[in-house]
């Protein structure tokens, strides 16, 4: 059926003589052979019908390509080279039907071709007018990269129209041209003053070196804060990397003079710290004595009141070499906590007769003590355990610093007073021991 229908198309548009397929005349193209007859008459139109039917799809591929695509004119030279093939393609079908669709193809891309050079000419002459817009410009970085662009904006704009492409491309050139002979000029005379300037540096520089060893201390000094205000004064700037390495042997000359000074007034000063430091450690020994004696040469409430007072007397005492400044401390502050703990489990055991409405013993009251304070350090050990677990579980981020550093001191200070508190349970016993004797 369909070898029907393509043998009745190809009968219409071709015809058999001599055993040569021919094309029937159309249009102003004249009647033209496209083949031979191979085996029947009839095979041989169907074939070249079919073969037309193949030109045909190709057509039809091509013009649905055009009509989806945005740059119809990049399809303008394969219409023209299909439209020559509509007179030399051997096959046999409407040609004239393809001949005009294809027409109509080409007068419509023109169209476009038309309408793109107007709005490329367009575009130009807004880029164009921004390029000399940037041409003055002084903003050296911003102008060039716009710059940029802008040339890169006209490299991908299509063309115009051919009498005006050349004045457009000279107006667009001279712009950009003369922007960059500008900038040119421009860092060739800034590298001029860069070369003055840093041999300005270089001099400040070398005059520097030559006298950081002076031990002319005040005439030194002076000169060298002037030259560091000459410095400051000298005009020009040097690329960043430059500037650094001059910047950083000016001042290597300048820090070796002043470190030398430095040194040499601390030197000074170090054989009276020295006396400060023995002065403020001498009192320091002194308050820690102090209240070590407290608990022998006191009543408790005229002790924990004294001890108040010393704890106000430390803080008004200067520092102590570093090396002896934890120990007098310790010292210090266990002989107060003696004080403190002393007067609280006085405290606990007045409260706990008057509960209680008895008397104790010599021997009982001891006991009572010695008890009261395992009870303390059990309670110290159970808060002891829920700060190191929480430290424990704290991580190493330097947000938590400042909170690890707080539960590594709430820490210490348990076990200042556990160590208190054992001790007094210690003499406690002793005196137990004592009676039992």
């Amino acid at each position: 059926m369909e070898n029907n229908n393509l043998l009745e198309e190809a009968k219409k548009y071709g015809f058999i003589q001599d055993q040569q397929v021919w094309l029937k005349p159309f249009m102003n193209y004249p009647a033209r052979q496209v083949g031979e007859v191979k085996e029947s008459e009839d095979d041989s139109l169907v074939y070249f019908a079919k073969r037309f039917g193949m030109f045909q799809e190709k057509v039809n591929g091509l013009l649905e390509r055009i009509a989806t695509s945005e740059n119809k004119g990049s399809f303008l030279m394969k219409v023209l080279h299909m439209k020559e093939q509509v007179g030399s393609y051997d096959a046999l079908g409407d040609f004239e039907q393809i001949f005009h669709a294809l027409s109509k193809a080409e007068e419509e891309i023109n169209g476009t071709i038309q309408q793109n050079r107007e709005k490329n000419l367009t575009i130009k002459i807004s880029l164009i007018q921004e390029a000399e817009a940037h041409s003055e410009s002084i903003e050296w970085k911003e102008a060039t990269e716009k710059l940029k662009d802008l040339r890169t904006a006209w490299i991908k704009t299509g063309p115009v129209e051919k009498e005006l492409t050349d004045e457009i491309e000279e107006r667009f050139k001279n712009a950009v041209e003369n922007f960059f002979e500008r900038k040119k000029n421009f860092f060739e005379d800034k590298k001029r003053m860069q070369n003055r300037a840093y041999e300005r540096y270089r001099e400040l520089i070398n005059q520097s070196y030559a006298i950081m060893n002076s031990e002319e201390w005040e005439e030194t000094t002076a000169k060298l804060k002037q030259l560091q205000n000459q410095w400051k004064e000298v005009d020009g700037t040097l690329p960043r990397k430059t500037m650094t390495n001059l910047w950083n042997s000016f001042r290597k000359a300048h820090n070796h003079f002043f470190e030398r000074l430095k040194r040499k007034i601390q030197k000074e000063k170090n054989a009276s710290r020295e006396q400060f430091y023995e002065q403020n450690y001498e009192r320091k020994q002194e308050l820690a004595a102090e209240a070590e004696r407290l608990l022998q040469d006191q009543s408790l409430n005229d002790a924990v009141k004294r001890a108040k007072e010393l704890q106000a007397e430390w803080k008004k005492v200067g520092p102590v070499r570093p090396e002896v400044s934890d120990a007098v401390w310790e010292r210090f502050i266990k002989a107060c906590d003696r004080v403190f703990e002393m007067s609280s489990l006085e405290h606990y055991i007045r409260k706990r007769q008057q509960a209680s409405n008895e008397t104790f013993s010599e021997t009982d009251g001891l006991q009572a003590r010695i008890n009261a304070l395992k009870d303390f350090i059990k309670s110290d050990r159970s808060e002891l355990e829920v700060l190191e677990t929480n430290l424990d579980k704290l991580n190493d981020s330097p947000s938590n610093d400042a909170f690890r550093n707080m539960l590594k001191g709430k820490i210490r200070n348990f076990n200042r007073k556990i160590g208190t508190k054992t001790a007094l349970i210690e003499m406690f016993q002793s005196q137990l021991s004592a009676i039992s004797r």
